[in-house]
């Protein structure tokens, strides 16, 4: 879901010390993510290690179908959920995060331009932001 809003600052350092915070809490949330991905992974590869050898001794094939999955709207709901589960949804919030990052860098590089200005008292600045990332900046004289 987008999120789009005007935000209002005093000065182009006041953005760029939200953009800075803002990239060091997803590039924290991100290392976090990270850590839990590579454990999930090696339980979620445990687990299938595991089903193959059962499926085998069983003589059946893996069925193509996910067993436990209903779809209401557009949600997906995941029943008695397996660490494949839980790796396919972390590596989803994974990309978001690195997405955001990227995004963040790249306006934080585009209003290095608009610390030269100095002293700018009596204008402000309104952000037009989507999702908290600055996508147009309006200067207000006042």
């Amino acid at each position: 879901m987008l999120l789009v809003k005007i935000k209002e600052y005093e000065s182009s350092t006041q953005i760029a010390e939200t953009l800075d915070k803002e990239i060091s809490d997803t590039r924290s949330a991100l290392g976090g993510y990270l850590h839990r991905m590579d454990e999930i992974r090696d339980l979620a590869e445990k687990s299938r290690k595991v089903r193959e050898v059962v499926m085998k001794l069983a003589g059946k094939k893996a069925a193509g179908e996910t067993p436990g999955e209903i779809t209401v709207g557009d949600l997906n709901i995941v029943l008695d959920a397996s660490p494949s589960h839980e790796l396919e949804s972390i590596e989803s919030v994974v990309k978001s995060h690195q997405e955001r990052l990227v995004a963040l860098q790249k306006a934080r590089e585009g209003l290095k331009p608009l610390e030269q200005l100095g002293d700018t008292e009596g204008i402000k600045y309104l952000a037009v932001e989507s999702n908290g990332i600055p996508e147009r900046i309006l200067f207000k004289i006042s």
